[in-house]
């Protein structure tokens, strides 16, 4: 049997391991990337992208079969049977709540990085400082300077819009153009300013959604369908961006339906 070796192996190919994996082969690593569900390819598996609410059996609603398959997704909004086939069912791969705890999870490549909020903002040092000064917990062992380049890196590569409002409890990053605030929002924002002034504003929302092309990737074309899988990698994910990237190294080994059962120490 041909054996190959590898200098890393990545576990999972969700936000994080795509991000490991991109990282690893740009410095020169081979790296095997094991995934325990089936593969998704940019564009190409998005099937459900272009459709309409009456092109779906229950008009992308949702059914008591579904809810009987998925009784913790159908707590919330992400039940429905246009992108059911990214969901892990519950009944097949049930978990433990002591107390009440929502875990939606998808089994495929590219995991949660294809239907994750996509808010994205930074901690700063009210939080990392917060733990220290409440006197709770242990605190945290880093600072928000520390970690703001990195911010910065990240940032730069996923592409987050929002608008810079020099706000020290959420600090300002390296962002594109900020999707505005429509007209219902921008009424409400300015009343807010003129009972509060500077101390209780509505801004944008912060997201990984690309308001301008960047790094091959379009630009958000504002169809309100992101769980459905973004065919213009508009959004940030796995497929759109860091595996294509690690792919690109040529050093990078994707192994779908591979379920990590143990992890032997030397």
């Amino acid at each position: 049997m041909q054996t190959q070796e590898y200098d890393a192996i990545v576990v999972g190919s969700g936000i994080s391991g795509g991000w490991a994996a991109k990282e690893l082969t740009e410095k020169g690593l081979r790296v095997l990337v094991l995934e325990r569900g089936k593969n998704i390819e940019h564009i190409k598996d998005y099937v459900n992208a272009t459709k309409a609410p009456w092109q779906y059996p229950h008009r992308g609603g949702r059914t008591r079969a579904m809810e009987e398959m998925y009784p913790v997704l159908k707590r919330d909004y992400p039940l429905n049977e246009t992108n059911l086939d990214y969901w892990a069912s519950d009944r097949d791969s049930p978990y433990t709540e002591v107390k009440r705890f929502d875990w939606y999870r998808g089994y495929h490549v590219g995991g949660r990085s294809l239907m994750w909020g996509r808010q994205s903002y930074r901690h700063s040092d009210f939080d990392f400082e917060a733990n220290a000064k409440e006197g709770v917990a242990i605190d945290w062992p880093i600072r928000y300077a520390e970690i703001s380049p990195w911010y910065d890196y990240v940032e730069k590569h996923a592409g987050i819009n929002g608008s810079h409002e020099g706000m020290p409890q959420l600090p300002d990053g390296q962002f594109l153009p900020p999707m505005q605030l429509n007209c219902g929002e921008q009424l409400v924002a300015d009343k807010a300013n003129k009972i509060f002034g500077p101390h209780r504003r509505i801004i944008p929302g912060r997201s990984a959604n690309l308001t301008q092309a960047h790094d091959g990737r379009a630009q958000c074309q504002y169809r309100n369908a992101c769980w459905l899988g973004c065919p213009y990698g508009a959004y940030f994910s796995s497929q759109s961006s860091t595996l294509p990237h690690a792919a690109k190294t040529g050093k990078m080994t994707l192994k779908p339906f591979a379920i990590v059962s143990e992890v032997l120490y030397d």
